[in-house]
Parts: structure tokens; C-alpha cells; sequence
């Protein structure tokens, strides 16, 4: 298929789906999910997207991750981590320990059960981004809890992805030096992030910085004032992919170096000349949105949803595999992430439920560990990947539903709350 042709379609099912968003009240995410496997499973959609397409639906959850990003505030991100420690932890280790017992129980295999655990360990974060964007909460304290949780997880699951897999293929043993070389690298990364928000984007420099030639005399608000602001669009999402790009290098979804770009991003950097901020920062913002939540973002998911294709056959023969699997880890996830948020994280109970239901997705890590475990290495047999797939498929159809459910619980209780 033409990759425009293909193009045009996906954008046709994003104008319907966000039209039947609006008309039944639920996150559109669900909607671009649906179409994608029905486009794919009646053949419309091919099986295997252009790279074209490929490309410009990683470059969506790229824009994505970085307009919620920027609409975050870094201080409360840093203070969420103090609290987000146990949701990552416990939030991950259930999810981990189910998935695990449940393979193992149908397959007897430790290397299936390893990589089915694995696969389910990392929380879909811009899944559960978009859809409490959708419904107005992607500035609660809840949602930064998920986006803490979710990275913090997502460094977990990347380092036991390099631990892990080598010992299911027969490859490799543990190896200390490897393990504090992936650590390293995420010491690394994230401290560098936070030291170059810290210490060089700021335009009024103090102390050593500002003695550093050029650094110190300019900041990133000159390069923001460019031609008047006009080119401050193309300047910030340059940054996005630049940082997106560095966190790939380090081992890193690309989302998530978009992500702490947006982080450490400020509404001040946008003053002109001394001037008002609110236009010129307005104005980027508004562009950003709308090519990540309109026309560019929702192709991620919509590429996404062409990964679900239905073999009657396997599908019949997995559905008590895929209902246990799916089962015990809505409950575990809930449950843990839950119970973890309100007595670790001190979270109020409607908070520590939002967060028990945004940490269900399972999204881009899971597929990687997927491709990983069945196409290349080919430890998981056709069975467990399609439980896999289907599973990750009614997890992530649950997370909209599930906060749009609750959303009305937890209105009423921030009203109930004393300000």
C-alpha cells in the first residue's frame, strides 16, 4: 500500500474516532486502539506499516510525551519521585510475580515465564498520559505519581531486559560489570538532564556558569527570541528530538528523553525583550498540541493497534490463557499500585485508585520486549506471544475506561476537600 494512501486512511479513523470520542465521552485513545486492529484484521490497513508511517507515529509519541512534558512542572516531578519510589516498586514487582506464576503454570517453561513477566513489568506512560490529558487531569498529583512511576519503571525493565534475556537465549550469566554499566547509564542521562535544566537554560546565570564563555552571556531565551519568537516552535521541538535521540544512545524510548526536555522547558524562557511571555509561549504551545493530540500523536496509536491481528485458530486456543493473564494482572496492578500510592506515597484513596488504573497500559516496552523474545530470539512460543499481545490489548482498552469510570468519584472528592 502507498504510504500516503496509508496515511490518509489512519487520519480518516483519527477524525472518526475522535468524533465518537466526543459523542460517547470517552478518551479517544480507545477509539484510535480500536480502529487500527480493525482496519488491520479486514485487511484496509496492511499487516506491516510503511517505514514512512513507522516513522511518523514514533515521531507522534515523541511530540506527545513533550507537550505533556512541557505542561508539567520539573519541582513537583522531583518531589513526586520521594513518593513514587514504592508505586514503581511494588507497582512493578506484582505485575512481574503474576504474569510469571500464571505462564508458568500453562507452559512450564522458566524462559517463557521470564520474558512474559518482563514483557508485562513497564507501564504504558503515554497511554495513561493522553487519556488523563483527555479528561482533564494530566496536572493532578496523581498523574505525576504515574509519570514518575512509569520512567522510574521503565528504567527497571530496560536494565532487566539487558540482565534478562541473554540468560533466557543461553547467551550470557549475570555479569556485575554489565549491570552497573547499565545503571551508570541511567545516572548518567537523568543527571545530566536535570544539571542542564538546572544550571545552563536558565538566562540569569550565577557562579561558575556564567563565567563559561558564551553559555554564560546566552541563554536559551536568546535562542527562543530569534526572529521575534518566530521561530520558537522549531526551536523547542528541536530540543525535544534532540534529547529523545540522546535518551536513545543511552538505552532510553526516545518518548522518554522527549519527555524530560518538556520537564525542564519554563514558561519564563519565552519573555521577549522583557516583555510578556504569555503570547509568544501561548502560541508554541498551541502548535505543539495540536500536531501531538490532532493529526501526528494519534498515529502512534493507530499504528499500534494494527499489532493486534486476530488468527481465529490461536485466538480460540488462547482465550483461557489470555482471560487468567489479563485477570490477575488488572487485580495485581490495582491492587498493588494502589495500596503502594496511599501508604507509600500518601496519596489520598481517589489519587491511589487513578494511579492503580493509569499503571495498567502496557504499550511500547512490552512490544519491544515482545519482538525481542519472539522474532529475534524466538523463546516464546506462538501461544504466549499471542496471550501476550491480547492481554496487553484489554489492559490497555482498560485504562480509559477505568479512569473515565472514575473520574466522577474523584471530582466529587476534590470538592469535598478543603482547600
Amino acid at each position: 500500500m502507498d504510504p500516503l494512501v496509508q496515511l490518509a486512511i489512519i487520519w480518516v479513523g483519527v477524525y472518526v474516532a475522535s468524533v465518537m470520542a466526543a459523542k460517547t465521552k470517552l478518551t479517544s485513545v480507545l477509539y484510535f486502539l480500536a480502529f487500527g486492529s480493525l482496519m488491520v484484521n479486514v485487511g484496509i490497513l496492511p499487516t506491516e506499516s510503511a517505514p514512512f508511517i513507522r516513522d511518523f507515529a514514533e515521531f507522534g509519541i515523541i511530540l506527545i510525551m513533550f507537550a505533556l512534558g512541557v505542561e508539567e512542572n520539573t519541582k513537583n516531578f522531583l518531589i513526586s519521585i520521594k513518593r513514587s519510589w514504592g508505586i514503581a516498586f511494588f507497582g512493578a514487582v506484582a505485575p512481574f510475580m503474576t504474569a510469571y506464576s500464571i505462564c508458568d503454570y500453562y507452559w512450564h517453561d522458566t524462559n517463557i515465564s521470564i520474558m512474559c513477566g518482563l514483557t508485562m513489568t513497564a507501564t504504558a506512560v503515554s497511554l495513561t498520559m493522553v487519556s488523563l490529558k483527555s479528561l482533564g487531569l494530566q496536572k493532578s498529583k496523581a498523574a505525576t505519581g504515574i509519570m514518575t512511576s512509569a520512567v522510574l519503571d521503565d528504567i527497571a525493565s530496560l536494565a532487566l531486559v539487558a540482565i534478562l534475556v541473554p540468560i533466557a537465549t543461553g547467551q550470557a550469566e549475570v555479569s556485575i560489570v554489565a549491570i552497573g554499566w547499565i545503571i551508570g547509564k541511567a545516572v548518567l542521562f537523568f543527571g545530566g538532564i536535570a544539571l542542564v535544566g538546572a544550571y545552563l537554560l536558565p538566562h540569569d546565570l550565577s557562579g561558575w556558569v556564567a563565567q563559561v564563555p558564551l553559555i554564560g552571556r546566552y541563554g536559551v531565551r536568546d535562542l527562543l527570541a530569534t526572529g521575534h519568537g518566530e521561530h520558537s516552535t522549531l526551536t523547542v521541538l528541536l530540543m525535544a528530538l534532540v534529547v529523545g535521540l540522546l535518551a536513545h544512545e543511552f538505552g532510553f524510548h526516545p518518548a522518554v528523553g522527549a519527555y524530560m526536555a518538556g520537564l525542564v522547558l519554563r514558561e519564563e524562557y519565552f519573555l521577549l525583550e522583557g516583555k510578556s511571555s504569555y503570547g509568544s509561549y501561548r502560541r508554541t504551545k498551541t502548535v505543539i498540541d495540536n500536531a501531538a493530540f490532532s493529526w501526528i500523536g494519534p498515529i502512534f496509536f493507530i499504528d499500534l493497534g494494527t499489532k493486534i491481528i486476530f488468527d481465529w485458530e490461536v485466538f480460540v486456543a488462547v482465550i483461557p490463557q489470555t482471560f487468567f493473564l489479563t485477570t490477575g494482572l488488572f487485580v495485581a496492578q490495582i491492587v498493588s499500585a494502589g495500596l503502594a500510592a496511599r501508604y507509600t506515597g500518601k496519596f489520598s484513596f481517589y489519587e491511589s485508585m487513578i494511579i492503580g488504573f493509569g499503571m495498567l497500559g502496557r504499550a511500547e516496552l512490552a512490544f519491544v520486549v515482545m519482538d525481542i523474545a519472539y522474532v529475534q530470539n524466538n523463546i516464546l512460543s506462538t501461544e504466549a506471544f499471542f496471550t501476550l499481545m491480547f492481554t496487553a490489548f484489554w489492559l490497555n482498552v482498560a485504562v480509559p475506561i477505568t479512569l473515565t469510570l472514575w473520574k466522577p468519584l474523584y471530582d466529587r472528592a476534590e470538592q469535598r476537600t478543603p482547600p
